[in-house]
């Protein structure tokens, strides 16, 4: 069998990649160990949750050691019923189309002919249904791999080993909680890795955020030592068609290490970091920004000065954000900016705002969009306007010289609130924030932030 192989040798995958066998069959070897795998005992890995980044998540897996059948076995859980409307299987099929190696493998598994008539409307193909041959609705244009595709939650998780959260956090704490009964008979402690961006705001007893890592731990009683989040700036289909990227996993130590050599690959560089709750927090913050950037692009016209403008502003207060959060900020800058670049870029919270300000999209519609998945954007502007807006958190105003919440240094946000939440506001007050003669020099909040003791442990529900 595959899975057997000891000497080196070479395996070509369906995407195209080259791995070295045996390096890649002693990593998995090392983490079956560290989990206390016998010989025969699978390791389990699931990934809960279909968006794009769960997907390629659970593709990269399946594409580095899904060859060792004997000895892991990598399966994603998705929810059934999920159609897949008319102009989206058109699109589809355009895709499998222009893509040999894809057009192949589905005649060679018998699938292409449920395309075609699925592009003639003679058939409705479902979610699920694709996913397992490696179309992801949320990211049509990029096929993955055939993936194992799981519709009962219960049967996906209650042995799992690993479990992989590609849920939106708007919806992590509640599947998490049912999956709290199925674990309800384990003796072994399952490794959850949250991929999740996005935040609540609580304001009791004091006001504090609430992440998804953190939502997992209250759902289930799982330790926060078996509990990680990986992130990183990268997008989805750019680093399943191996575009160089590099992320973070952090957590405890016990965990974090072995599995950020588990999951780097030659393309994918994973680092560690003990500063679990600090960098999802940032993971969720970028996307508050990135709305507004699709705004400022799509009402200027592209214009490379007025963006510059609005990416001097929307940087600035996220590092006033950061000196309320963290002990050191500094060490979160190089982090925090090259995600919102990468997200300013090509991200869907930025498409989100362009597609606003364009009139293609409205709020009416909701933040979950399809082709695109959850806007988790718009949910973590409400959350962190409502945390920052507390009077129990009040800086020194430097120009008034009195107390203020965080939030009235922060023009941007408080804008955003008034476009997304309150809807006060067309797109159109995102510039009208910029062009306000009485804003602010950027530098001058990045000082206050600096020379002022701003940082609020209890934010994070720390003493």
């Amino acid at each position: 069998m595959v899975g057997s192989i000891k000497v080196k040798s070479q395996n070509l995958h369906s995407n195209g990649s080259v791995q070295n066998c045996a390096s890649t069959e002693e990593k998995l070897d090392e983490l079956r160990h560290l989990l206390g795998k016998a010989e025969g005992d699978i390791l389990k890995i699931v990934g809960v949750g279909a968006g794009a980044w769960g997907s390629v998540f659970a593709a990269l897996l399946q594409d580095n050691y899904g060859q060792f059948r004997e000895k892991v076995q990598i399966r994603i859980w998705r929810r059934p019923g999920r159609t897949v409307d008319k102009a989206t299987a058109e699109h589809l099929f355009e895709v499998i189309n222009s893509r040999e190696d894809v057009l192949r493998r589905l005649i060679r598994r018998c699938a292409y002919l449920k395309y075609v008539e699925a592009r003639l409307g003679d058939r409705t193909l479902l979610a699920d249904e694709i996913l397992k041959d490696g179309f992801c609705l949320n990211m049509i244009h990029t096929p993955l791999c055939p993936l194992k595709v799981v519709t009962n939650l219960q049967e996906a998780v209650w042995d799992a080993d690993i479990v992989v959260n590609g849920l939106p956090s708007t919806e992590t704490r509640e599947v998490f909680e049912e999956i709290n009964h199925y674990w309800k008979e384990r003796i072994t402690v399952p490794i959850i890795i949250s991929l999740s961006k996005g935040i609540e705001a609580a304001l009791e007893p004091l006001p504090h955020i609430i992440t998804p890592t953190q939502m997992i731990n209250r759902a289930t009683g799982v330790a926060m030592e078996n509990i990680l989040y990986l992130g990183g700036p990268n997008i989805a289909s750019e680093i399943y068609n191996k575009e160089y990227a590099n992320a973070r996993i952090c957590g405890a130590e016990k965990w974090r290490k072995p599995l950020a050599k588990f999951l780097r690959q030659p393309h994918f560089i994973v680092w560690d970091n003990s500063d679990l709750v600090t960098h999802e927090v940032m993971g969720g913050l970028k996307n508050v920004y990135a709305i507004g950037a699709g705004m400022v692009a799509a009402l200027t016209n592209e214009s490379a000065t007025s963006k510059s403008v609005y990416f001097a502003h929307c940087t600035s207060e996220m590092i006033f954000i950061t000196h309320l959060l963290a002990e050191e900020p500094e060490k979160l800058a190089g982090p925090l900016l090259a995600d919102t670049y990468v997200t300013l870029l090509k991200g869907r919270n930025a498409w989100y705002g362009q597609m606003l300000a364009k009139g293609e999209l409205s709020l009416d519609m909701g933040d979950s969009i399809s082709g695109k998945g959850m806007i988790q954007g718009v949910s973590a502007v409400g959350a962190f306007y409502e945390l920052l807006s507390q009077s129990s958190l009040s800086v020194l105003h430097p120009e008034e010289n009195k107390p203020v919440a965080p939030v009235e240094l922060c023009p941007i946000l408080k804008t955003l609130y008034r476009i997304l939440i309150t809807r006060e506001l067309a797109s159109q007050g995102i510039l009208q924030a910029l062009r306000d003669e009485t804003l602010n020099d950027p530098r001058e909040r990045i000082e206050i932030a600096q020379t002022h003791a701003f940082y609020r442990p209890s934010l994070l529900g720390q003493p």
